[in-house]
């Protein structure tokens, strides 16, 4: 029986293809990817603030010194050292679109460092150097950062850099343990400052420093992805992403081709008009129908499109026997043979984004095969013209859904068997499609797919929008963790679909 994975694979792609060469200055995006203010607040507290936090600490500080006259004793030679940074804790942030970039802000943060004190002096009075050594806690109130973070395509990758970046620090607070209690004050007094100085222009360096160490990984990222075992897509960005007051909006190349091959189509600028307003959302994904055409079109030239359909639960249809008021001249030149059809698409199938569905085109020949005496006999051609609609569905963050047929439509090619009468050959094909080829293939789609996780996040509250050959999904972001939780345990990471 033809394999339903082709309908599968076209309902996962809408939503897989965002998750994931050679580029012309002419090429544009089949596939955007759009985040909201909302989005964005959620990606940087969950991924760049944590991530960047957590993996720059420890810091360490270069030593302090400095020299201070105190009346009776004279100059006192002061040091800190081994000063690090411990720990940060950023209990409030923000992260909205800017003139120049994702501007990022955290107020009132705290964070803990430790160092070792020395001090020693000599004067007319102790002419042999004394000195005294200790440790000393530094306890951190009131720290704000704020930072502009400028995206721009490099090559097809994302590059991240630091525009602009600064640190203020509302107040320290310094406890020094060992050594002689008397001179902790003086040491407070001249230490203060110069303290809050080096966290104010160490702390934005850090961070700068980390924010782009990130470049790295986001080079690594593959150019393509590979789908099935002869289908790659080209996920290489297309020109620089667009900031606008409420959203980052990336475009991605989304485009098929076969693995390894370079795609060298020059395509026309399209806007996705989606909106995803209504409630608001994080993310929006948007697809243009030119990415499954571009699939399609993939299998059509490697003619993997053809299938024999040689086993169907009413075997009587594959017999010349089931056939025999239908055709008479096929049962009496074959009576009582098994037959099977072999069914090749003719031209790339097409596929449109229309109102609250998937339209589906496919030209098929099908030709008409009579098994007698071990010989494959071919006895009729018909041509036949498929419309179907296709209605994904993303619920606890698997993709399912829905084809119906809508209409097909048949034509005679040729005939070694007299004339057939369409009519009577296209209510059987007919009766084939509804009763068994799409209860099938629905059977298998209701059982749906896992979506990829986007590093450790999945789609939550989605909803799919059709608008003029783009297809949408507007949807809010949680950690896999929580919808393991909530939905799905043991939820798999993206498959490849073989065909």
């Amino acid at each position: 029986m033809v394999s339903s994975n082709y309908v599968v694979l076209l309902l996962y792609l809408l939503v897989f293809s965002s998750w994931v060469h050679v580029q012309s200055e002419e090429e544009e995006g089949y596939i955007s990817a759009t985040v909201f203010n909302k989005g964005l607040d959620f990606l940087v507290k969950e991924l760049l603030i944590d991530k960047a936090k957590t993996s720059m600490l420890p810091i360490e500080f270069p030593n302090i010194e400095k020299h201070v006259k105190i009346p009776v004793i004279g100059n006192v030679y002061m040091e800190a050292s081994n000063m690090t940074l411990y720990s940060l804790d950023i209990t409030s942030s923000t992260a909205k679109i800017g003139d120049t970039g994702i501007v990022i802000s955290a107020t009132a943060a705290t964070a803990n460092l430790s160092l070792n004190w020395k001090y020693s002096y000599s004067s007319w009075l102790f002419p042999v150097p004394i000195g005294d050594k200790g440790e000393a806690s530094v306890q951190v109130q009131g720290l704000d950062i704020g930072l502009t973070i400028g995206l721009k395509n490099e090559q097809g990758s994302l590059k991240l850099s630091v525009l602009e970046s600064g640190c203020y620090v509302k107040d320290i607070s310094i406890v020094l343990k060992g050594g002689a209690s008397w001179l902790y004050q003086g040491f407070v007094d001249a230490f203060e400052g110069l303290i809050t100085s080096k966290l104010e222009n160490t702390i934005p360096e850090k961070i700068a420093k980390k924010i782009e160490s990130f470049n790295s990984v986001l080079e690594s990222f593959p150019k393509e992805v590979p789908i099935t075992s002869l289908a790659a897509l080209n996920i290489t960005f297309v020109g620089d992403p667009e900031l606008s007051d409420t959203s980052l909006k990336l475009a991605l190349n989304g485009s098929f081709s076969a693995k390894d091959d370079i795609p060298v189509s020059k395509y026309e600028y399209l806007q996705d008009p989606s909106s995803c307003n209504s409630p608001p959302r994080m993310v929006k994904i948007s697809v243009n129908d030119h990415v499954f055409e571009s699939l399609l079109m993939v299998y059509f030239e490697a003619d993997k499109m053809h299938w024999i359909v040689d086993k169907v639960p009413d075997k009587s249809l594959l017999n010349t026997a089931g056939w025999k008021y239908i055709v008479p001249q096929l049962y009496k030149q074959y009576p009582d043979d098994d037959m099977n059809l072999n069914i090749s698409v003719y031209s790339p199938p097409l596929i449109r984004f229309e109102k609250a569905q998937v339209a589906v085109t496919v030209p098929l020949d099908v030709i008409i095969n009579v098994l007698d005496g071990g010989e494959t006999i071919p006895v009729a051609c018909v041509s036949v013209v498929i419309s179907a609609a296709a209605s994904p569905e993303i619920s606890q963050n698997t993709l399912a859904g829905t084809v119906k047929l809508n209409k097909f439509s048949m034509s005679l090619q040729w005939s070694k068997i007299g004339n057939l009468h369409v009519n009577l050959v296209q209510s059987l094909i007919s009766t084939l499609l509804r009763t068994i080829v799409l209860p099938f293939v629905n059977l298998k789609l209701s059982r749906g797919v896992p979506l990829p996780n986007l590093y450790g996040y999945g789609l939550e509250n989605t909803k799919i929008e059709y608008a003029n050959s783009w297809f949408a999904v507007c949807s809010d972001l949680v950690p896999i963790k929580k919808l393991q939780t909530l939905f799905v345990p043991g939820l798999h990471h993206a498959q490849t679909f073989e065909m």
